[in-house]
């Protein structure tokens, strides 16, 4: 590793300027910040915390609230709701009186009520997300009193030694102490496509352009090193952007796209309606005024006013039951393309592992020890084996176990339990040829026990390994490697391999000078076997994921003989299967690897990164959904390109998060197919509110037809419309937007994603059938009413008339019954509410009792009969609409039964 030397300047009377600190030498840098290349105290970076402030940006500039609410009002329905209200108090202008100014006042107070309430969910939306978003905080390794301290970003101060690993997110800006072939991704911060190698001297006059400083929110691509921070938070280069940059236009998401053309289809035919309606009212003699208000009235009716408020509770409750379910969704509206997963490309270590990793087996000296055989010590070559695993090495030990990369923990933590680490880490090292998914190995040039030499170690894959070695170490003695000995050692770690052990191999060799231009002639000291064990709740993820008709495709790195034996052990494998080794991927026309895609078990092994995003862009190629896992910095560009791309929250870099549109915070993979369940209930669970709004709005607009084509008083008011839409049908929905997962909702093929919230059978379902028992129900209670009460065909009826009263109370009444048999049959698309349970959905029931109790106040309390224009109901009156609700319940429990049945007609027509 090449190393800074550093020259104290305490006596300089003249202190550094920081914007020049790639210039000057290192020693006045580190002098004028007060720190040392052992970093800072923990009782001085506090103090500094305090002084400096965390370590954050300042976030886009947020819009007021005033501005957040008046954008609620820029909404399809409540301009429509705006100009109603407008055209009432136009009609109340011309025609002073009719209680016009009423009608107007109630639309105005919906529209108002309306952005009240989605303004203050939005708000809770927004207090929920920024709390995830604390429960992925970037972390960052520094050194405190002298040793490795894995902190938070936002805890770094000016002065903190950070310490920078392959996949990390810099968090600050800095300047280089040392570095092993550290290369940065500079294209955040300047837009260079490639990654820069860094040095240890300045290379520009421009600080952006030198290469001995990194900056923050810069992506570490490979290597690692050391840098002390001297500027943080909005200070940094990254900050002074941040200060000149715009807003930027919010991207509109699937499902809010279809919910704006949701809105404009419901509102096209609402105003069609309105105006048709009111052209023909005109021409059959009726006054412009009774015109007018028949037209709002269409308006107002074909209008779910407190569809928006409830779609956006429905998300937000969806998110919190993902996070306790430890996924975290970085946008709430992303939730629904997880019911459109089709194949799901997962990783192997970590995800269907424990990411457990431990050493097991030991193979030294040809013979093969079990680890914790603490004989190990007393082998000759014992000492260079764990050497190796020491000195080849980038992770630290600390009092949590280890910070760095998972199996060079597990050799470090295995070491030091045998010898002391720390000892030998003192050997000072010189250079490192890192690791990466292309060469599979990693070389370090470290001192020897002897002051004047030097050696190299070698730590990577068997087949790699081997390949570099001329000789193998036996008993202590150098004996030459030959090719039938090499197939000794490929059938040793074979055999590890087939027991699910991942393994590698160890070498040495000593060199004259520190660089290291010849990878050959290495002495192979043995083999490493590490487990990793499954996790066992993976089996039966699986198993749900096949009869959920979601493909699970493992791609992994490890070999294939160990990917194999994992698949096997976790159920992805059952039968032959088939396994494709990297090797054999790149020979691959698109044609044939298309072919081996339709296989139903598969596993891709010894894969590099550009082979992933190979097999996601085909899959994708040929119309699957794909969900991808990945936790390293290779990875980002199968997150990316994925459907959905999810990282790991424990193991994964910064990089992998940043790409990805969920996180595991447990690194589980059955936390994703719970998540999947998930999307597929949301989606599920708009559409089931969005028939029960619907539903109503039969019953709402036939009362003003009728009025017009059978001149008859009319049935139902514009101010009870809004008590439905508004006050009856709102709490209801939420209950349904609230809706545990249907059984079978994991046992059907995942739903396209072109399949739409606003479906032909989901309209002939509200409209033509149950929309159409309602209005039945209501036409039925109101005539009964009327009939009873005297009246005669062609009589009129003065509003204030208390006949004319009750028979519009009983036709309200009629809906709020029938509301609360529609609200019951829409918790289940396919599943008996019986097997159900009637009982289980508490807020479904709350939002019942709260119907009634509207109905109650609005029919019986005198001040509401006088706003609303009701009159009490005698009790035969109020049940005259039982019979139609009991015919809703029980012929949807019929229409279920036929469709768990697959009988092709209620499939083909009633199946919403």
């Amino acid at each position: 590793m090449e190393k800074l030397s550093v020259d104290a300047h305490s006596s300089q009377a003249d202190k550094l300027h920081l914007q020049d600190a790639h210039q000057v030498d290192v020693g006045l840098l580190l002098d004028d910040l007060s720190s040392s290349e052992e970093g800072l105290s923990s009782a001085e970076a506090h103090r500094r915390l305090i002084t400096y402030g965390a370590n954050v940006l300042e976030g886009k500039k947020k819009k007021s609230e005033l501005v957040k609410f008046l954008q609620q009002f820029r909404n399809y329905f409540a301009v429509l709701l705006l100009v109603g209200g407008l055209l009432a108090l136009l009609a109340e202008r011309l025609e002073p009186g009719q209680g016009n100014l009423y009608i107007a006042y109630a639309l105005i107070a919906v529209v108002l009520l309306n952005a009240i309430f989605t303004y203050i969910q939005e708000h809770q939306t927004e207090r929920i997300m920024e709390s995830f978003s604390r429960m992925l905080p970037q972390m960052v390794t520094v050194l405190r009193d002298g040793q490795p301290l894995s902190i938070r970003a936002d805890a770094v101060v000016p002065g903190d030694v950070m310490i920078l690993s392959e996949g990390d997110r810099i968090c600050a800006d800095g300047r280089l102490l040392e570095h092993s072939q550290l290369k940065i991704d500079l294209s955040s911060l300047t837009g260079e496509s490639e990654p820069q190698l860094r040095h240890l001297e300045a290379t520009s006059s421009n600080i952006l352009e030198s290469r001995n400083m990194v900056f923050s929110g810069t992506l570490v691509q490979s290597g690692d090193g050391k840098a002390v921070i001297y500027s943080t938070g909005m200070d940094t280069q990254l900050g002074h952007v941040v200060k000149l940059t715009k807003e930027t236009e919010e991207v509109e998401t699937p499902i809010r796209r279809e919910l704006r053309r949701f809105t404009r289809i419901i509102g096209f035919i609402a105003i069609v309606l309105g105006v048709l309606f009111f052209v023909i009212s005109v021409a059959i003699g009726k006054g412009q005024i009774d015109s007018l208000i028949f037209a709002i009235g269409i308006i107002v009716a074909n209008v779910p006013e407190g569809l928006l408020p409830t779609v956006t509770l429905a998300l937000t409750m969806a998110s919190r039951r993902m996070a306790k379910k430890k996924a975290l969704v970085k946008n709430l509206e992303s939730i629904e393309t997880l019911g459109s997963t089709t194949v799901i490309c997962t990783d192997k270590t970590g995800t269907l592992t424990q990411n457990r990793i431990r050493v097991s087996t030991v193979i030294l000296n040809r013979k093969e020890f079990v680890a914790w055989d603490r004989m190990i010590i007393k082998q000759p070559g014992a000492k260079d084996i764990l050497d190796a695993m020491v000195l080849c090495n980038n992770a630290y030990l600390n009092h949590d176990g280890f910070s760095g990369d998972p199996t060079e923990g597990a050799l470090l933590v295995y070491a030091n339990g045998l010898v002391d680490v720390a000892q030998i880490k003192t050997r000072e090292r010189f250079n490192e040829l890192p690791f990466d998914s292309s060469t599979k190995r990693m070389i370090t040039v470290n001192r020897d026990v002897d002051p004047d030499g030097y050696l190299a170690w070698l730590k990577g894959a068997p087949e790699v390994v081997l390949q570099k070695c001329s000789s193998y170490l036996l008993e202590g003695a150098q004996e030459e490697m030959n090719d039938a000995m090499r197939r000794h050692f490929i059938a040793d770690f074979q055999r590890l391999a087939k027991r699910g052990e991942r393994v590698l191999a160890l070498a040495y060799r000593t060199v004259a000078e520190t660089t290291l231009s010849d990878e050959s002639g290495f002495i192979l000291i043995g083999l490493i076997g590490m487990q990793d064990p499954p996790r066992p709740e993976v089996p039966d993820a699986i198993q749900r994921c096949r009869r959920a008709g979601i493909k699970v495709i493992m791609i992994t790195g490890d070999y294939d003989i160990t990917a194999e034996t994992i698949a096997r052990q976790v159920g992805l494998i059952k039968g032959e299967g088939v396994v494709i080794r990297g090797d054999e991927l790149l020979t691959m026309a698109d044609e044939q690897l298309q072919d081996s895609l339709q296989q139903p078990e598969i596993v891709f092994a010894r894969t590099n990164p550009d082979q992933k995003l190979r097999i996601v862009r085909m899959l994708q190629a040929q119309g699957e959904v794909v969900s991808v896992t990945g936790d390293g910095v290779n990875d980002a560009p199968a997150l990316k390109n994925a459907d959905m791309g999810v990282a790991m929250g424990i193991m994964g870099t910064d990089v992998a998060k940043e790409a990805s549109d969920m996180v595991l915070m447990d690194d589980n993979f059955a936390t994703i197919v719970a998540a999947v369940e998930e999307g597929r209930t949301i989606f599920e669970n708009i559409k089931k509110f969005i028939a029960y709004i619907l539903t109503s709005n039969v019953p709402e607009i036939l009362p003003f037809i009728a009025y017009v084509v059978l001149d008859i008083p009319l049935p139902l008011t514009v101010v009870l419309i809004l008590a439905i839409d508004l006050g009856t049908d709102i709490l209801p929905a939420l209950g349904l937007g609230s809706e545990r997962p249907e059984s079978d909702v994991m046992k059907r093929p995942p739903r396209s994603r072109q399949e739409r919230l606003l479906t032909p059978n989901l309209l002939f379902r509200s409209y033509a059938v149950v929309g159409m028992i309602q209005a039945a129900a209501g036409f039925f209670s109101y005539f009964i009413v009327l009939l009873n009460g005297g009246w005669q065909w062609g009589f009129e009826l003065a509003t204030t008339d208390p006949l004319y009263r009750t028979a519009v109370t009983a036709f309200f009444a009629s809906i709020v019954f029938c509301q609360v048999a529609n609200v019951l049959i829409c918790r289940t698309r396919r599943q008996s509410l019986f097997s159900v349970g009637i009982l289980t959905n508490r807020l479904v029931l709350l939002g019942i009792a709260t119907e009634l109790l509207l109905l109650g106040l609005i029919s019986y309390v005198p001040i509401c009969n006088s706003f609303f224009g009701t009159a009490p109901l005698q009790a035969w009156q109020l049940l005259l609409s039982v019979p139609f609700a009991v015919l809703i319940f029980l012929g949807d429990e019929l229409r279920r039964m036929y469709v768990r049945r697959e009988n092709a007609f209620v499939l083909k027509w009633l199946n919403w």
